[in-house]
C-alpha cells in the first residue's frame, strides 16, 4: 500500500526525471567535446621520418617547414629506410630517385593513412626540394584505403566490452560465473569480430585466427577491468571502468589517425590504455607480420592480469562474508538455510487432501509461496 499520495509521486518523478536529463545532457556535453576536441587536433607532432643518404636538403626543409611535426632520423642507404618502414619505425622515408629531377617518398599507409596523407601533403610543398613520385611500400587493405572502415569497426569492440561488464556484474551474482563469461566473452568476441572485419566487410588485412587472438585479448583486458571493478564496488565501478576504456581510451588510441598525431602526450597515454594497445597490435599483426607487437601486448595482459586479479579479490571478499555469516548464524543458533515455515507446511496439507481439485490448488499453494520467499545467493530462503 502506498504511503503518499498521487500528488506527491507524481512529483518526486518529475524530480528524478529533471535529475537524469540534466546528468546525462551533461555527460553528452562532455564527452562530445572531448571527442571532437581530440579527433580536430589531429596532426603530425614529431611523426618519424627516415631520409636515406644521398638525399640532399629534405632533412632540413622538412625541420625548417613544420618545426616539431616530424622527427627526422638519417639512414644509411634505401634498404635501411625500406627496413624502418617494415619494422614500423618511421611513417615515410625519403630514398635516392630512380628517375633525375628529386628523391623519391616511400610510405607505410598501412600504419596510418592519415599520417602517410599529411606527410605526402607535406612533401609537395616542402621549398628547393622536388619529389619525383610517392610510393606505398606497405600499402593500407585495398578494402579501406583510408582506414575509415578500420576505424568504425573498431569503436564497436570498446563500446560492446563496457555493455558485457555491465551485464555481467548486473545479472551475474556469482563471482566464479561472471570469470567464466569474462573469459567467454572474450573468445566468442574474438572470433566473431575477426570473422566480420577480416572476411566480410574485409577492412583489416590480418589473416582470421590471428586478428581473433588480438580482438580476444584486447576484450579479456578491457572486460575483466570492467566486471572486476564492478564486482569490488558495484556499479560505481563498471562506470569507472566505463570512462577509463572507453571515454578515455577510445579518443586517444589513434585508431582514426596516429598516436604521434595527438595533442601533448596524448597520444603516449593512449598507448598504455588497451584501446590504443589494441589498436596499435591489429595494425602490427595485419600488415607488419608482427613487428612493434611486443608492447601492445605486454600492455593487454598487464591489463588483463589486473582485471583478472581484481575479480579474485572480490571472489576471496565475498567467499569471507559468507563464511563470516555461517558463522553468525551458527553461534545464534540459527540455521544459514531455515526450512519453511510451519503455517506453509499445514496450508499445503490440507490443500492436498481437500478435494479432486486439489493438485492444482497445491500448485497455487506452492506458488503463492515462493512468490513470498526471497531466495538468497547462498541458496537459503526466508519468508517475506
Amino acid at each position: 500500500m502506498s504511503n503518499g499520495s498521487p500528488g506527491r509521486s507524481s512529483s518526486a518523478s518529475r524530480g528524478e526525471a529533471r535529475k537524469i536529463l540534466v546528468v546525462v545532457a551533461l555527460v553528452q556535453f562532455v564527452i562530445g567535446g572531448w571527442f571532437s576536441w581530440s579527433a580536430s587536433r589531429a596532426a603530425p607532432r614529431e611523426l618519424p621520418v627516415v631520409v636515406a643518404a644521398g638525399v640532399p636538403d629534405v632533412a632540413g626543409a622538412l625541420r625548417a617547414a613544420a618545426p616539431g611535426a616530424y622527427r627526422v632520423e638519417e639512414v644509411p642507404d634505401a634498404a635501411a629506410a625500406e627496413a624502418a618502414l617494415r619494422d614500423r619505425k618511421a611513417y615515410g622515408a625519403f630514398v635516392p630517385g630512380a628517375r633525375e629531377g628529386g628523391p623519391e617518398l616511400r610510405l607505410a599507409p598501412a600504419a596510418s593513412p592519415a599520417a602517410a596523407d599529411a606527410l605526402a601533403r607535406q612533401a609537395r610543398e616542402l621549398p628547393g626540394v622536388r619529389v619525383s613520385r610517392v610510393v606505398d611500400a606497405v600499402p593500407a587493405d585495398p578494402d579501406d584505403p583510408h582506414g575509415a572502415g578500420a576505424a568504425m569497426g573498431f569503436l564497436p569492440l570498446l563500446i560492446t566490452a563496457v555493455i558485457a561488464g555491465l551485464l555481467l556484474v548486473l545479472k551475474v551474482r556469482d563471482t566464479g560465473a561472471r570469470l567464466l563469461g569474462v573469459l567467454g566473452f572474450a573468445v566468442l568476441s574474438g572470433l566473431l569480430s575477426s570473422l566480420m572485419l577480416t572476411q566480410v566487410s574485409g577492412v583489416l588485412p590480418g589473416g582470421w585466427m590471428v586478428t581473433a587472438g588480438v580482438v580476444a585479448l584486447l576484450e579479456l583486458a578491457m572486460v575483466a577491468v570492467i566486471t572486476g571493478l564492478g564486482s569490488l564496488v558495484g556499479p560505481p565501478g563498471v562506470a569507472v571502468g566505463a570512462v577509463l576504456m572507453f571515454v578515455v581510451g577510445n579518443p586517444l588510441s589513434g585508431m582514426g589517425s596516429a598516436p604521434e598525431m595527438l595533442p601533448g602526450v596524448l597520444g603516449t597515454v593512449g598507448q598504455y590504455l588497451p584501446p590504443g594497445a589494441g589498436a596499435t597490435l591489429l595494425r602490427s599483426v595485419g600488415a607488419f607480420g608482427g613487428a612493434g607487437a611486443l608492447g601492445p601486448v605486454v600492455v593487454l595482459v598487464g591489463w588483463a592480469v589486473v582485471g583478472l586479479g581484481l575479480l579474485a579479490v572480490a571472489a576471496r571478499r565475498g567467499a569471507g562474508r559468507g563464511r563470516g555469516a555461517g558463522r553468525v548464524a551458527a553461534a545464534r543458533g540459527v540455521s544459514p538455510t531455515p526450512p519453511l515455515p510451519a503455517a506453509s507446511d499445514v496450508r499445503l496439507r490440507r490443500v492436498a487432501g481437500a478435494s479432486p481439485r486439489a493438485p492444482f490448488s497445491a500448485l497455487r499453494a506452492v506458488s503463492s509461496i515462493a512468490g513470498r520467499a526471497d531466495f538468497s545467493p547462498s541458496g537459503g530462503t526466508s519468508q517475506r
